[in-house]
Order: structure tokens, then C-alpha cells, then sequence
């Protein structure tokens, strides 16, 4: 959810008030230098490659989960907010880390609810795919308005979030975020639909910073951006299967 904070960096918040202009493109960088979307897609698979194999990690070892989080939260602060350009070299590292920490996770829930780990990541990379025919096919396309809605939503569930950490410390929480009742289970749908539409931004990111001609590592950046989605995305569909597996 943090990457959104970036998008105003490079011009591509939903805040119709600031612009959509790439401002860090240069028309004089060789085509060699420049962002392509064939070079994003495959940073893309490279990350979900590392994150699958640190996966495997998480499933077998599962005490890594805490440090491995917390290491990747931190890589992904700094790439959002200090080194964009060094994505090349934080973003591996952060796909790495949050890929523990997932198969951990998802070594817990399987545990729990046998099957619910095909399920997740079957749905995952069923709405991605879903998803981007639908931005390319212009079926969804991500208007002003439409990018001030999503970044407003994940603003907003972002903050909720947050207050129900701060009350844990105090012995409390918001009920409804971990209930398996019909209002915690409808505000999974909505998280899940939230951290799904968030997908178009990433790809119509990717899309224009190739057609900008952006520099070449923006590329990986375009790719963390897309990683961060379809993880939050992955945790928000664990979270909700084991709600719908608990009520059985």
C-alpha cells in the first residue's frame, strides 16, 4: 500500500491536482537507456521468480517470517522514498524477503485449512491476469477520477489499519477488520477489490513510463511497484479464504 505514496513523485497520483507528467523523463537518453515495457515484464518475472524461490524459504523456515518482514519494509521504504534508481538492487532483494515472509504465512494458513494455498495464488494470478485484458481491452480505463477513488480507498485502509495496530498495543482493535461475520467478511471483498484495482495503476504506470521513454531503471521500479500490489494483494486473499474457511 506505501508505493502509492510515490506516485506523486512521478506524476501519477489519483490526485487530479497534481499532473500526469513523467518529469524525470529526458528525450535525449539513447533508446538504449530508455524504459521499455519488454524490459519491465521481464524485471517483473525476475522478481516473481525471487519471491517464489524466498517462498520455499518461509514454507521450510518458518521463524524467518518476522525479520524477513520487517527487512522488506524497510527496502521498501527506501525505494519509494530515497532511491528510486536503485531499484535495480533493492527491489530483488525486497521480492526476496517478502517471499519468506509469505511462505511462512501461507505455511500456517495451509496448515489450518488444507488447500487454501493453491486457492490464494490461483485467485492472485487469476485477477491479475483478469485485470490487465481488461486495461488493455480499455474494458477499465484509469481516468482522474478513477485514480483519485483507488488512492483514496488504499489511503483510507492504509489508515485503518494503522489505527487497529496502535489499539492492539492498548489490548483493543477495529472488530469487524479480523471477524469472520458477514461485515468483516464484506470488508475483505472490498479490500481484495481495492488492492485488485490498484493492479490497472501499476500497468498503466509501466505503460506510459515505456511510452515517455522514462530511464532504463524505472523499469525495476515499475516492476517493485506491481510486486507490492500482488503481494498486499496475495495477504488480502489469504486473509479473506481463512475468514470463509473459519465459518465452516
Amino acid at each position: 500500500m506505501s508505493k502509492h505514496s510515490a506516485l506523486n513523485t512521478f506524476g501519477r497520483s489519483g490526485n487530479p491536482a497534481f499532473t500526469r507528467n513523467f518529469t524525470s523523463n529526458d528525450s535525449t537518453l539513447p533508446i538504449s537507456e530508455r524504459m521499455t515495457l519488454d524490459g519491465a515484464v521481464n524485471k517483473t518475472s525476475i522478481l516473481l521468480a525471487l519471491c517464489f524461490l524466498g517462498a520455499g524459504v518461509g514454507w521450510n523456515i518458518p521463524a524467518l517470517a518476522i525479520p524477513a518482514g520487517i527487512i522488506g519494509f524497510i527496502l521498501a521504504m527506501v525505494t519509494i522514498f530515497r532511491s528510486p534508481a536503485k531499484a535495480g538492487s533493492t527491489a530483488p532483494l525486497y521480492s526476496l524477503s517478502q517471499g519468506v515472509m509469505l511462505g511462512a504465512i501461507t505455511m500456517f494458513a495451509e496448515a489450518m485449512y488444507p488447500g487454501i494455498a493453491i486457492q490464494a495464488i490461483g485467485l492472485t494470478f487469476g485477477i491479475l491476469a483478469s485485470l490487465l485484458f481488461c486495461y488493455k481491452s480499455g474494458i477499465i480505463k484509469p481516468t482522474e477520477n478513477f485514480r483519485l477513488m483507488i488512492f483514496s480507498a488504499t489511503a483510507g485502509i492504509a489508515l485503518l489499519y494503522l489505527i487497529s495496530f496502535i489499539m492492539s498495543f492498548f489490548g483493543s482493535s477495529i472488530g469487524f477488520i479480523h471477524s469472520n461475520g458477514l461485515m468483516g467478511i464484506g470488508f475483505s471483498v472490498f479490500v481484495v477489490g481495492i488492492a485488485a484495482l490498484n493492479l490497472v495503476l501499476d500497468f498503466d504506470f509501466i505503460e506510459e513510463g515505456a511510452d515517455k521513454g522514462m530511464p532504463k531503471y524505472m523499469e525495476w521500479y515499475g516492476a517493485f511497484s506491481l510486486m507490492v500490489t500482488l503481494i498486499w494483494l496475495y495477504i488480502e486473499i489469504l486473509h479473506l479464504l481463512m475468514k470463509l474457511n473459519s465459518r465452516r
